[in-house]
């Protein structure tokens, strides 16, 4: 019997959306449970960590956003189909994942003054990242190998926030450009865009 997989997080993309679109991209099922702030407080002292997002397959509790995404991925056979192609799609993640923090802090900056420094230092840190994934991305449409894997989908999650910070930055560059279209010309992957809520973040 195949596993039960609840997902929860917040009503929004940030750490929880690269698990949701695994799931999504390799057609399995799961419980997609999205809570509100006030009644998160309710939930917190249910999370094994206190924090979201959170997994529960058959019944057993997992947090960390990354961790629970490289479990899915291997779960739904888009990690890689070797180790090496795993070392790599996780070298991109851990590389991608250090943007997110900075957009949010772009993103949710309440002070202009501050938004702007934090805007700022996110241009750079932005230009050098893109950069270095672009020399490292295969030219296939896809960053390791040539099929679809997590990595895949945990750039073109981070490029919904970079085109809403800056559209047509990703067109700079060509390759990882490549990988946004050939993830949004998933079928699975357009058709459960056009579903889900529309979220800033």
């Amino acid at each position: 019997m195949a596993p039960k997989y609840k997902f929860t997080y917040f009503n929004m993309r940030a750490r929880g959306e690269p698990t949701r679109l695994i799931f999504t991209a390799a057609g399995v099922e799961f419980e997609d449970v999205r809570i509100d702030f006030e009644k998160w407080k309710d939930l917190k002292e249910s999370a094994p960590m206190g924090q979201l997002p959170m997994l529960e397959v058959d019944g057993v509790k997992i947090c960390q956003s990354m961790s629970i995404a490289r479990f899915v991925a291997k779960e739904t056979g888009l990690a890689g189909k070797t180790n090496l192609e795993q070392a790599q799609a996780d070298m991109f993640v851990d590389e991608i994942s250090e943007l997110l923090p900075k957009a949010a802090g772009v993103h949710f900056a309440s002070d202009e003054a501050v938004k702007a420094e934090r805007a700022k230092e996110f241009d750079k840190v932005l230009e050098e990242t893109l950069g270095k994934l672009e020399k490292l991305s295969g030219s296939n449409g896809h960053l390791v190998g040539d099929s679809l894997l997590w990595c895949d989908l945990v750039l073109f999650n981070i490029g919904f926030n970079i085109d809403n910070y800056k559209p047509g930055t990703l067109k700079n560059y060509p390759k990882l450009n490549k990988v946004v279209d050939t993830v949004k010309a998933n079928k699975r992957v357009a058709a459960w865009i056009a579903k889900r809520p529309d979220t800033k973040f």
